[in-house]
Parts: structure tokens; sequence; C-alpha cells
């Protein structure tokens, strides 16, 4: 039996295939002193889904993604090492956080086994040894579980409802955040939700589509 997200929650959508979540996982000291809730979801149902197309399939846009997030990882001081080829599939270690349900910690290991030491976690050796790393040696069979890929689709099928259409994304106070850049909007609307009901930020969030295709 699946479980819904409650979104009375504060919550942070993440996918081990992106780059700039980990990024801003590294700067989780920062973040606001609430206690969200990790929440993985499939990136690319995202993209099916609100019809997006990936980054890393516009050849000039990938190019520049993979040096914008090395350039933000120095900039950062965070270490940072790209896996043997990008995207990959990511959904072993979405399994293995979802049969997990893992806390910041657990997260984190998983994202550094990628995005530090430069692993591809989809092969069973490195997956095996993530999972060791990580406190469960018996993921390789958890994943398996029909319940723990159900409880990851409940989760995706229910972050779009709620808009979700990135990762990472933070959802506080029943708004979204998203992107690694977004972190001194969501400290500042922590601070200071009031802005979100200022008039022009009011005006602007509705404005209409001058061409008629925003819905479409």
């Amino acid at each position: 039996m699946t479980v819904g997200i409650n979104d009375a929650q504060p919550l942070w959508f993440y996918d081990f295939v992106s780059p700039f979540t980990y990024l801003l996982l590294e700067q989780h000291d920062k973040w606001p002193g609430f206690d969200f809730v990790f929440t993985p979801v499939v990136l690319n149902d995202l993209y099916r889904h609100w019809r997006q197309l990936p980054a890393y399939n516009v050849p000039a846009k990938r190019t520049f993604m993979y040096r914008h997030a090395l350039f933000r990882a120095e900039q950062l001081g965070i270490p940072y090492k790209m896996p043997p080829a990008h995207p990959f599939d990511s959904m072993k270690p979405l399994l293995l956080a979802t049969a997990a349900q893992a806390d910041v910690v657990c997260v984190r290991e998983i994202f550094r086994f990628i995005w530090r030491e430069g692993r591809d976690p989809s092969g069973d050796d490195a997956f095996a040894e993530l999972c060791k790393r990580v406190g469960m040696p018996d993921g390789p069979e958890l994943i398996k579980s029909e319940e723990v890929k159900a409880q990851l689709q409940r989760n995706t099928a229910d972050a779009i409802a709620l808009g979700v259409y990135g990762v990472p994304t933070f959802r506080l106070n029943d708004q979204l955040f998203w992107g690694e850049d977004a972190l001194p909007m969501v400290l500042y609307c922590a601070r200071t939700p009031n802005w979100l009901e200022s008039s022009e930020v009011k005006r602007i969030s509705a404005l209409p589509s001058g061409l008629g295709i925003a819905d479409g």
C-alpha cells in the first residue's frame, strides 16, 4: 500500500540524476530551519508529463549545463566529479532511497557516491557497493519490491499534482521553489512570507500569455 505525500509538511523533491540537486544538498547547512521531508521522484516522468525537453537532449544546452554545474561546484567549494556518462539510469538509487525512507544523511551519501566520487550507480557491482555503504546490503533485493516501485510512482504522481516540474524543488508554505539557485529566494520567503502576497508578485503570477500558448 502506497502512502501519499503530506503536502502540509515542508517538502524537498529530488532525483539523483541531477547535478544541481547534489549541489543544493551540499548547502544543507544554509537551508531554512524546517524539517523538510525528502521525497524521491522520477525526473523523466516529470518532463514527460509537462512536455518538457530535457536539457541533456539539446546539445549546446547539455554542454552548458555540465560546465555550469562544474563552475558552481568550484565557486561554492564543493567536491565534484561527474559520473562517466550522463544521463544515467537513476532508478536503482531512487528505489533504494524510497525503500529506506531515506533521511538527509542517507540521501546525501547516495548523491556523494555519484557526484563526489564520479560513480555510475546503475551497474550491479556499483549499486551493491552503494547499498552496503548506506547500511542496506539487501538493497538489490529490496528494490525489486512492487510496493517500493509503486511508492516511487505515487511520489512522482503526487508531486505532479502539486505542480512540481523539475528538481531540486522545495515546497514551503504551499509554494514551489525550483533550482539550486533558488535557495536565496527560499530563505527570503521563509523569513518574509508576506512578500508572495505583495501586489506586484500577485500581478506577475497571474499574467496572461501574449501568445495564447501558456497552457498549450
